[in-house]
């Protein structure tokens, strides 16, 4: 009672009535309650948590290299190694125009600063992004944010921005010799797992070649193997000229980066020198702890079973309530008809131990991005019930 009193009264609030759940553990798919109980976690911290809790590798990372030194000095000026390492080991499954990569804490940051480089590289001024998308909720990312309800208390926001529709291929003239960059999620997340059309990303890509503007991806949501590949942008074969992670970037430690190539990304270095910096960016003990994520799902090659186990979900999840089940890999959304509805049995959910969540731009989805280690058994259980709670 304490906890809860003292949360309420001294920890700022995001909403008028979060759910307020206490954990005092968690493990593997599985959260546990301070009163014992026992949940199954269908949304992995919102797309972070991609190994489970408590990964035995990931802690053992984080634990080797606390013996050895945690923060140094301010990111860039300092050789670390885990920051080296890391970087190693993603380049490799990167195409090869994305080979430099700036790490920040979080993806907002790795949205503000992909639009800096954007902007200083092309000498342009005007951005595009798309309706219902979300890149975060600083100034720079709340500016290319497409829903106006959650932005127009903060106005005003950046400049010459301009906003398009998803999957509207008409749309696509309306980037020009003047655009800096176009910056999409490759699926939308939170307008409830938008899928894009065929050839609508190539499209985007061949716009944006035409008239040298820089495409840049928000993977932030789909990245680490969410979708079926290791990233969205590989199961629609279109490269972005600047790939933006976070989230499970970090293998559940605060973590982001804004990857290039070396001749886009070195214009942060100059004129202004410190074009971009960060304190605590690729802090040491979350770049070994992303490092040992990232080996751990190309390993046992987590991301390409991803495919099967959403299949799973969608095989399982029919009833006349559920309107839709869609996306793509681990990253679905359950759409019913109204929001009452979803709100609902999301509450009946977490009172039965399976937690989920809703959508910001579509509240009457619910969202399903558990873990990738979640087990056939374990879909199948959580699945009951979803089914029992409508």
């Amino acid at each position: 009672m304490v906890n809860r009193q003292f949360f309420f009264n001294h920890i700022a609030q995001t909403s008028p009535a979060p759910p307020a759940l206490e954990i005092k553990g968690a493990k593997g798919v599985y959260l546990y309650g301070a009163d014992g109980k026992k949940y199954i976690d269908l949304i992995s911290g919102i797309a972070v948590s991609n190994l489970g809790h408590s990964n035995a590798k990931v802690v053992n990372a984080i634990k080797r290299q606390l013996e050895k030194h945690s923060y140094l000095m301010v990111y860039g000026e300092y050789i670390v190694t885990p920051q080296i390492d890391y970087a190693t080991a993603l380049i490799a499954h990167l195409p090869k125009n994305l080979n430099n990569i700036y790490y920040v804490n979080s993806g907002s940051e790795a949205i503000e600063g992909a639009l800096k480089l954007a902007k200083r590289y092309t000498g342009r001024t005007e951005i595009i992004a798309f309706k219902n998308a979300y890149h975060g909720s600083t100034h720079g990312a709340l500016s290319v944010m497409g829903d106006e309800v959650m932005k127009q208390a903060f106005r005003p926001l950046l400049p010459d921005v301009r906003f398009l529709t998803f999957n509207d291929e008409n749309n696509i003239d309306a980037i020009t010799d003047r655009t800096a960059c176009v910056l999409v999620e490759p699926i939308q997340g939170e307008a409830g797992v938008v899928v894009p059309h065929k050839d609508f990303l190539q499209k985007l890509r061949k716009r944006c070649s035409q008239t040298q503007t820089l495409l840049v991806f928000d993977e932030i949501q789909t990245g680490m193997g969410r979708t079926g590949r290791l990233f969205a942008f590989e199961k629609y074969k279109v490269v972005p000229d600047i790939l933006c992670l976070a989230k499970a970037f970090g293998g559940g430690m605060p973590l982001g980066a804004f990857i290039s190539s070396k001749e886009i990304m070195s214009k942060l270095s100059h004129d202004p020198v410190l074009g971009h910096i960060t304190t605590y960016g690729g802090h040491p003990l979350s770049c070994v702890a992303g490092a040992a994520t990232l080996k751990e799902i190309v390993s046992k090659k987590m991301h390409l079973s991803a495919d099967k186990k959403g299949q799973l979900f969608k095989k399982l999840l029919k009833h006349p309530k559920i309107k839709e089940v869609r996306g793509e890999g681990l990253l679905l959304a359950v759409q019913f008809s109204t929001e009452e509805e979803t709100k609902n049995v999301i509450a009946r959910c977490v009172d039965n131990g399976v937690i989920t969540d809703w959508f910001l731009f579509n509240s009457s989805a619910m969202r399903i991005a558990p873990p990738l280690i979640i087990s056939d058994k374990e879909i199948r259980h959580a699945c009951s019930v979803i089914l029992d709670s409508l």
